[in-house]
């Protein structure tokens, strides 16, 4: 029954004889039988009683979606920001998500240009590394590490940056805190003699810029006879060298290939407090196999290079690098791993498909929204040129916050792509107003200190938060 009104009878059909003469009989015959007469009053007021219950219910308890989530009011309300217009909780489809994979799906690299790319990169890396084997004395010992967005399978759009460490190991020094942010050392050789002695300054601190320039000479040598690969110009406190490679029928590419001193011995006291908060992450047992694999300093510094400090050299200090690291924990499992730990709960991890891929709930999903903002943040930049110190590191950044702070699988699984990049972007947006941001692993260096002024920094935040507010319009572009 509608509820609309009285209740329609449906009419039988019935057949009448064809001899039927008389009408009234004829009439009376079609009549079904009697019926208890029915309150017809009464019944539609309970209709309509069963229907304002049901709808009562349903304002209370709203649909569930195919994600298995209710789905969010959306109230439109402006809030003015700046010079901007935001609309709080406006979508311009009725699934917020639908743009959100579509920008997604139009990040993806080829395969056959993926392969193609990483082939030609490890052509060159295996060459640069033989040539330093067998035609050095310093680098004979090194040896590649491959990071980056690239190994990380966090790359967006093209297959067309590449990062490889080559690193030289060092045991029995003695490192040295250069300033009060625990991100820049000064390294010296405790005693013994050792292939990179060439390179020690009187106070016995190896000369990062020294040794930097003495690995661009050879990387030089080795690549000048390549038909296709040239030498980008030495950029200020970079500790890579970096090579363009062009190819027919493939995009341009960019090697670094960054030179390293691997240390094997405990971390710094200034990453106390750093690494250990993915204790109620991914559990003590990967803390302490990440912690034992060391770490790595690369020629790298901030601000002026004739900076001293107790007789050291800006140019030639190094900074503390944990790339391997990260690259383990962003394609590591979830929390849910620590079941194999003594207080940690059993479980069994789950995959599931979503659309025609399988895949395991959190690292999926981390990489979705770490890609996302890669690229939100890579469109904004080439809108205005003057973001152009905001790198994706710090993205990387804010997400290992992120993680540490929803620490469960549940919090990060695939269906709630929305509402998790709504969330890692308004960390982010906290960080920039903040003008802070600390390093994973070094609590009291602030990625948005040296070279970030304030205003960029609330600039970037207001715009993502535009962007956020309003659908990502500059995804549909």
């Amino acid at each position: 029954m509608s509820g609309r009104g009285k209740p329609r009878s449906v009419r039988a059909k019935s057949h009448e004889p064809a001899d039927a003469k008389n009408p009234v009989r004829a009439k009376s015959a079609r009549q079904p039988p009697k019926e208890p007469v029915k309150d017809t009053k009464k019944e539609t007021q309970q209709i309509i009683d069963e229907n304002k219950s049901k709808k009562t219910k349903e304002h209370k308890q709203p649909k569930r979606t195919t994600e298995g989530k209710p789905p969010v009011p959306h109230e439109s309300v402006e809030v003015k920001t700046g010079s901007r217009m935001v609309r709080k909780g406006y979508n311009f489809d009725s699934n917020p998500d639908k743009i959100l994979f579509t920008t997604l799906d139009q990040l993806k690299i080829k395969k056959k240009q993926k392969s193609e790319s990483a082939s030609i990169v490890n052509d060159l890396v295996k060459r640069i590394k033989d040539h330093m084997k067998k035609c050095t004395e310093c680098f004979k010992d090194v040896n590649d590490l491959r990071t980056g967005s690239y190994y990380e399978n966090l790359k967006i759009s093209n297959p067309d940056e590449f990062d490889v460490m080559l690193t030289v190991p060092v045991e029995r020094v003695d490192i040295r805190p250069f300033g009060d942010d625990g991100a820049f050392y000064s390294v010296a050789f405790k005693r013994g003699k050792h292939s990179l002695d060439r390179f020690l300054d009187e106070d016995n601190t190896i000369s990062a810029s020294g040794m930097l320039t003495e690995f661009r000479n050879e990387v030089k040598k080795c690549v000048k006879i390549l038909r296709g690969v040239g030498l980008e110009k030495k950029k200020k406190g970079c500790p890579a060298v970096t090579l363009l490679i062009n190819g027919t029928g493939m995009v341009p590419i960019s090697l670094d290939i960054v030179l390293g001193l691997e240390v094997r011995s405990s971390w710094p006291t200034f990453t106390q407090g750093g690494i250990d908060k993915i204790d109620i992450w991914l559990g003590t047992k990967v803390k302490k196999e990440q912690k034992l694999k060391g770490y790595y300093l690369v020629p790298k510094y901030e601000g002026k290079g004739t900076v001293e400090r107790e007789g050291v050299c800006a140019r030639d200090i190094w900074r503390i690098s944990f790339s391997h690291v990260e690259k383990s924990i962003l394609t590591n499992h979830g929390s849910q791993k620590t079941c194999c730990e003594a207080n940690g709960t059993r479980c069994c991890r789950v995959s599931w498909t979503l659309g025609h891929k399988t895949f395991f709930p959190c690292v999926q999903l981390l990489k979705y929204c770490l890609k996302l903002l890669k690229h939100l943040l890579g469109l904004l930049k080439a809108e205005n040129p003057s973001l152009s110190k905001f790198c994706s590191y710090h993205a990387k950044t804010t997400l290992l916050h992120a993680c540490c702070s929803r620490t469960q699988d549940s919090d990060w699984e695939a269906v709630r792509l929305g509402p998790c990049f709504q969330q890692l972007l308004e960390d982010f947006e906290g960080h920039l107003k903040h003008s802070m941001l600390p390093n994973f692993f070094i609590p009291t260096h602030n990625l948005l200190g040296s070279g970030h002024d304030r205003k960029s920094c609330q600039f970037l935040a207001r715009r993502i938060e535009e962007e956020r507010n309003n659908g990502f319009p500059i995804f549909r572009k």
